[in-house]
């Protein structure tokens, strides 16, 4: 019989299985090449028509560990790592879409993500639409035309912490015949699974709480299995008519529910190469291991915070999920029952100069360009990420200017709140 493991366990002890006298704990496969013993051999690994290690730049045995695990904890059928979370959201997209296509996304996205989309991408000649996460199925549909190959969304955005109603965007996605695809980087699997709410394929910046310690940036996508791209082979000719580069070879026919992940390995890391590096892998997986552990602490931790600040005079606005009476209040109970995530945002009175020197007087908490760390640290998006913007743009941006994005750590929280406490004071 084979058993069925919680997510707390595949964190600890997915996606590696050492057999008799291998190491117990993942190695570090830190070689470009793997050798073999007969040119044939060699031949049938270029062909797809085995699996194997022949360069890193496709694929590497501790990789593909870590993409396993990452896989498990989503309920997904394969996983790839990629060098950055942008990476992760290219990859996601141009795996189905080329010149001359379109795709749909939600307004509420982290600003290099509404970059990458709305400029680069349209460089590469494919279009997007950004619509509300809060419009209506009627309002999405409006945005879809003849040639949408997929719908985006965050399951929950940064910095705006907007929850996606998963099951709406899926179901708009699917009426169209097109996927969801969701960035879960905030929630986590621990947190959130989209693909048990209809999501079809998941993407994260594994630098976020993944990695959980701010060593290494990556990205991992993983898919579903679930969406049939041979029912709409016209939308989707790259899964499903023959790739020239492999002899002809169709993914659909030839990989089956694999067809997806096994055509951005193939050939878009073939082509591109945005690889992680098995070292940043291997700091990867220490950090999986205590995800399950962690998750609960920056969950607990943030709402004690949010409750403090929203009791506190000084403070104008708090967005929080967790709070009861939050615009997302009743969403994110519906997907993500055990909590969010540890990111707060909020606006003290007095707006932007107030709120710079509030962080400038913070002393435990650091301001740094991340977020999603063991460590507290906080942003003020309007005077670093968002510093180009006009209090204008800022605001049609969803980023408010005297937004303060609090990431909440695995600290003691009473700390936390006697610095909070003692920078405000100032």
């Amino acid at each position: 019989m084979e058993l069925k493991f919680s997510a707390e366990t595949l964190c600890v002890q997915g996606g590696w299985k050492p057999s008799n006298g291998e190491p117990r704990v993942l190695p570090i496969y830190q070689s470009t090449t793997f050798k073999y013993d007969s040119t044939e051999q060699m031949a049938r690994l270029f062909d797809l028509e085995e699996s194997g290690y022949f360069y890193t730049r496709l694929q590497n045995p501790t990789n593909d560990a870590v993409a396993a695990k990452i896989a498990a904890l989503e309920g997904g059928v394969g996983a790839m790592l990629t060098s950055s979370g942008q990476a992760a959201n290219f990859y996601a997209i141009f795996n189905i879409c080329q010149a001359g296509d379109h795709f749909v996304c939600s307004s509420a996205i982290y600003g290099g993500t509404f970059n990458l989309f709305a400029v680069t991408m349209k460089k590469l000649g494919i279009d997007v639409t950004f619509v509300s996460p809060d419009a209506s199925d009627e309002e999405l549909s409006k945005a879809f035309r003849p040639n949408t190959k997929a719908l985006f969304g965050e399951s929950i955005s940064n910095p705006s912490l907007d929850v996606l109603d998963i099951e709406k965007f899926a179901r708009v996605a699917h009426a169209h015949g097109v996927p969801l695809i969701v960035d879960n980087t905030f929630p986590t699997p621990i947190n959130c699974r989209p693909f048990e709410w209809g999501a079809d394929i998941v993407v994260h910046s594994t630098t976020k709480y993944m990695d959980g310690h701010a060593t290494s940036v990556g990205g991992v996508v993983v898919d579903s299995g679930n969406f049939d791209w041979e029912a709409h082979p016209d939308k989707f000719p790259g899964l499903c008519t023959p790739d020239e580069s492999y002899h002809g070879l169709t993914y659909t026919k030839a990989f089956g529910k694999m067809a997806y992940m096994t055509k951005a390995t193939a050939q878009l890391m073939r082509d591109l190469g945005s690889i992680q590096s098995p070292q940043n892998a291997f700091l990867l997986n220490l950090g999986l291991e205590t995800l399950h552990l962690r998750m609960p602490r920056h969950c607990s931790n943030a709402q004690a915070v949010a409750e403090y600040l929203q009791a506190n005079d000084k403070v104008a606005w708090v967005n929080y999920s967790g709070l009861p009476g939050n615009k997302y209040h009743e969403l994110a109970k519906k997907y993500m029952p055990n909590g969010s995530c540890g990111v707060i945002s909020f606006g003290l009175k007095g707006g932007r100069d107030v709120a710079i020197r509030f962080m400038d007087s913070l002393k435990l908490v650091a301001i740094v360009t991340h977020v999603a760390d063991a460590r507290t640290c906080v942003l003020h998006p309007a005077s670093h990420t968002h510093r180009q913007l006009t209090d204008e743009q800022l605001i049609e941006a969803g980023v408010k200017p005297d937004l303060i994005r609090l990431s909440v750590g695995i600290e003691n929280v009473a700390d936390i709140i006697a610095d909070i406490e003692q920078a405000l004071a100032q």
